[in-house]
């Protein structure tokens, strides 16, 4: 039996690749405008950096992450999301010594053990800004911008921007108290999981996506009605600066994002467009993860993007990807003699930058014009014996089927010209 790619894993074929590329170039050109250098960490870390980032009570730590044993003896975690590698990075390299803030993206694979379904897999592809440093919801609303600017520039619409305060550890401790106080008399109607979060985590149980347990939260206390005046006057903060930039959104106040590290903003740009899982983008801020994974007290915030989920909705959406990269000509041959003209030739156009492809499969003249039609060559040229004396080549055009009698030297100037 044939072997197969893994369960929740996806192969990015040649004829896939160009629209990826043409998301990663974007991004990173959007990046660089807003002054954002990229990281890049490796795919797996130490486990514990995960236990104390994201939240030993979270979904993604109990349930999914791709946890092994190495050869030393060492518990290694495949990375299940990009922000704590990040944090350790910034940590490690001593960049909090620097002036701050210190402004970072990154274009990574991550990987939960999930059920697979539209727009997520076991393996994902992420994109991920974080600002490392800065106080001021000026650095929220800009990170939201480049999420917003960014998703505009993908052609994405019907999408919305939500934002909420998941407030600090000061108010989020009476709001924890009063969720627990609503729902207790409903323990037993919740989901095991949710039950297993009454304790430890009770602010989850407003994101389950159990129809039922979503009935019972539906007149549940919300967090904004508990915040702290600090948090109340950022979140107004946030949202003067949004408004000044342009940037329309929705306060959602059922927002608390999956990973335990967030702290006041937390904000998703959701759609309708590919079902029951309608994030695109989500982040917010995190105050007190750098200190927790070892580093100094300083603040964060931050966002990720999956991108299956946004070549999905782009694609949705009738996005332009622009054309997949094809040769610009084909050198056929016929005889020993022009083979070894042609493949003189055709590294000699390579040289020179022009995307130039031969038959490697000795076919016969016929076979090779149907694979320069097949592989979409702009041009194609035939060598012969003739052409090797006269140094003259008929360069003929694929799409019309219009000829040119050019010079050998000739050549690179006449299919720049097109």
């Amino acid at each position: 039996m044939a072997i197969k790619a893994p369960k929740g894993t996806k192969d990015m074929l040649p004829e896939d690749s160009y629209k990826w590329h043409y998301i990663e170039k974007a991004f990173s050109d959007i990046c660089d405008e807003y002054g954002f250098g990229e990281l890049r960490t490796p795919i797996f870390e130490d486990t514990s950096l995960f236990n104390r980032g994201v939240g030993e009570t979270t979904d993604i730590v109990q349930k999914e992450m791709y946890t092994f044993e190495d050869l030393g003896h060492r518990s290694i975690t495949l990375k299940p999301e990009g922000t704590s590698p990040a944090v350790r990075a910034f940590i490690e390299s001593k960049h909090f010594a620097d002036m701050q803030p210190s402004k970072y993206y990154y274009n990574t694979p991550c990987f939960r053990y999930e059920k697979p379904q539209a727009g997520r897999l076991r393996q994902f592809h992420q994109f991920g800004v974080e600002n490392f440093g800065a106080s001021s919801m000026l650095a929220d609303a800009e990170i939201i911008a480049l999420a917003d600017d960014f998703l505009k520039r993908m052609g994405i619409d019907e999408i919305e921007l939500h934002i909420n305060s998941v407030g600090c550890r000061e108010c989020r401790t009476k709001y924890r108290k009063a969720l627990q106080d609503f729902l207790r008399p409903h323990y037993d109607e919740l989901c095991t999981t949710c039950q297993s979060r009454f304790e430890a985590n009770p602010m989850r149980i407003l994101d389950c996506k159990s129809k039922a347990d979503q009935e019972i939260v539906k007149d549940a206390p919300l967090m904004v009605d508990y915040l702290c005046d600090d948090c109340r006057k950022a979140f107004e903060d946030l949202q003067e600066n949004l408004t000044a930039m342009g940037i329309d959104f929705k306060v959602d106040p059922k927002i608390v994002r999956g990973l335990d590290y967030y702290t006041k903003t937390a904000f998703e740009f959701v759609t309708t467009k590919i079902g029951a899982q309608g994030t695109v983008c989500g982040g917010g801020r995190y105050d007190h993860l750098i200190e927790e994974v070892g580093g100094p007290s300083m603040p964060g915030v931050g966002f990720g993007l999956g991108k299956e989920r946004l070549l999905m909705l782009m694609e949705m959406c009738g996005a332009d990807f622009g054309q997949a990269v094809k040769p610009e000509i084909l050198i056929a041959y016929i005889g020993e003699p022009a083979k070894l003209y042609a493949l003189g030739l055709v590294q000699e156009l390579r040289k020179n930058h022009v995307r130039a492809a031969i038959d490697t499969q000795g076919r016969n003249l016929k076979g090779q014009m149907k694979y320069s039609n097949k592989i979409g060559a702009t041009y194609s040229i035939v060598i012969g014996d003739d052409e090797i004396e006269s140094n003259e080549l008929t360069l003929k055009n694929m799409e019309s089927g219009e000829q040119h009698r050019i010079h050998r030297d000739e050549i690179m100037d006449v299919i720049r010209r097109g």
